[in-house]
């Protein structure tokens, strides 16, 4: 069953990734896809403006997955979407995608855990409760299938702040 979950991940690096994950089938989509023109002019009103976009994409969602290539860890929106995920309740979790091909066909890199650079309440990089899966595979197409086959249990086993 196609679950409602609001991707989080690096537009400049991941894009593509994130698009074929889209194309799994497992995830409902409510939104109209944000091109890089739109996600210009939402950045363009300012951090109150992305601030209130966020919220907008984020509100019914069961999840917030965060595919993680090899820059997502230092995106200052990504981290505040972590944040956002985990003040409001909602499962998280973290797929790396970097195994996957972008659309010139070259593999990403490893990127650090972005969970590592948000913290909880008690001071607690939020790595020490939220998942970070690492797809198998030797290959893209493998690390796909991965990602495919093990979608719905991974976010199925997101953990939910209390």
């Amino acid at each position: 069953m196609a679950k409602k979950v609001f991707l989080s991940f690096h537009y400049d690096g991941d894009v593509t990734r994130c698009q074929r994950i889209r194309n799994i089938g497992a995830i409902e989509e409510d939104r109209e896809e944000v091109n890089a023109q739109r996600w210009e002019t939402i950045k363009a009103g300012g951090d109150q403006a992305v601030k209130n976009w966020i919220a907008k994409e984020m509100a019914g969602k069961d999840a917030v997955v965060v595919l993680v290539g090899g820059e997502t860890a230092s995106r200052k929106w990504v981290r505040y979407e972590i944040e956002k995920a985990w003040q409001d309740k909602r499962r998280l979790v973290g797929i790396r995608v970097h195994g996957m091909l972008d659309l010139n066909g070259n593999k990403g890199f490893y990127g650090e855990n972005p969970f590592d650079k948000v913290f909880d309440a008690d001071g607690m990089a939020l790595s020490r409760h939220v998942t970070l899966h690492n797809p198998s595979g030797i290959d893209s197409k493998a690390v796909y299938a991965t990602i495919r086959d093990s979608f719905e249990s991974w976010v199925n086993g997101a953990v939910k702040r209390a």
